[in-house]
């Protein structure tokens, strides 16, 4: 059985099961195929935090041809894993990726709406550059904003053995 890791990449650093495979969702299309072409005759367990972008990924694997594979969704994701008791590594739990980007994104665009009233009325551009991104993210699948908050200090957690960089069986 090989565990195929949905979840972005500071996640999958923050905690993943061991020996399970990192191919974020956000470059799903881009990976998965290399990915599933270096895995022969398995069972592919796909799992994210909850199981919602693993049913996602799933649905996203119908595009390539994958008949060698049996593929399910490990239900409940790394939540009911660890609930199990099972095994863990990683540098530790980080606030979720995607909740740093809505948090950003959505103060962002009230405090650009609150400028704009007060202060001046181009720091609505602010919020429209902002909504512009999300879009953009939503139809290409790829978010800057992502790339941005992976760089900050609170989601680069020193390893044990005190380096930042190692990112084990994570392909991005």
């Amino acid at each position: 059985m090989v565990i195929l890791d949905v979840r972005e990449n500071i996640e999958f650093e923050a905690e993943h099961v061991p020996d399970s495979i990192c191919c974020p969702l956000s470059q799903f299309d881009l990976m998965a195929p290399g990915i599933l072409k270096n895995i022969k005759d398995s069972e592919i367990v796909i799992m994210c935090r909850t199981g919602n972008r693993a049913t996602m990924a799933l649905n996203e694997l119908k595009k390539f041809d994958v008949n060698q594979h049996k593929f399910s969704v490990y239900d409940g994701g790394m939540i009911q894993w660890k609930a199990q008791g099972k095994a863990v590594k990683g540098k530790g739990a980080v606030f979720p990726i995607m909740r740093q980007v809505q948090i950003v994104a959505s103060s962002m665009i009230f405090i650009a709406f609150l400028a704009s009233q007060f202060l001046a009325h181009d720091f609505v551009y602010l919020a429209l550059f902002v909504g512009f991104g999300l879009a953009l993210s939503g139809y290409t699948g790829i978010c800057p904003m992502v790339f941005i908050l992976q760089k900050m200090p609170w989601n680069n957690k020193k390893n044990s053995d005190g380096s930042t960089n190692g990112k084990p069986n994570c392909c991005g």
